[in-house]
């Protein structure tokens, strides 16, 4: 990301790539750039925020954000310290948005290198990351898609067992927002990620 008023065109840039690729299965969002402006001002005012942005010429066509746990919104941060977590401990990534044709190119390995790096950095002793949970037979349900399971559980991640929580977005074709239930996938990084 850049500084100054090219800052303000980048957010615009993550907000508009935030709702192209969170349209599609799993997530469903139908979103708006109102609501992306005030989530991505969060990110802005943290102070231990990371935003890895991916360019092709002037267009962001990948991004991926994370943050301190103890600068997280409440809904990731409490279900954590209900199970005697210690936030201060967790670094949070939100999300990795990669328009289609650039996947599979490394991109997201990035993404996890860079967060990592940076939590490593803070001095976190571990990772995590929110993911929307879908039934398997869900008509939606595109018949090409892949999940990114085996993908997270490669980078050392795992499912952190019953911790979940609710977010609430309008889904595409859906009149109003619906609560939306997420899991919560962790690695621990202490020792084993170059801090750089």
């Amino acid at each position: 990301m850049r500084s100054g008023e090219e800052s303000t065109d980048d957010l615009d840039a993550l907000a508009r790539l935030r709702i192209d690729v969170f349209r599609a299965y799993p997530y469903l969002y139908d979103g708006s750039i109102e609501y992306e402006r005030q989530y991505l001002a969060g990110y802005v005012r943290a102070p231990s925020s990371v935003i890895v942005a991916v360019w092709d010429g002037g267009a962001m066509v990948g991004a991926s954000t994370a943050v301190a746990m103890t600068e997280a919104e409440p809904e990731f941060r409490e279900p954590l310290i209900a199970r005697d977590l210690d936030p201060s401990e967790i670094f949070y990534f939100g999300e990795s948005v990669l328009l289609p044709g650039y996947r599979g190119l490394g991109v997201g390995h990035r993404f996890f290198d860079e967060r990592e790096a940076a939590a490593a950095r803070h001095g976190s002793r571990q990772t995590c990351f929110a993911a929307v949970v879908r039934d398997p037979g869900d008509p939606r349900r595109p018949a090409d898609y892949r999940s990114l399971e085996p993908f997270w559980a490669k980078r050392g991640y795992a499912r952190l067992p019953g911790a979940t929580t609710t977010f609430r977005w309008k889904e595409v074709g859906a009149d109003q927002e619906t609560e939306q239930r997420m899991e919560f996938w962790m690695r621990t990084i202490e020792g084993e990620v170059d801090a750089r």
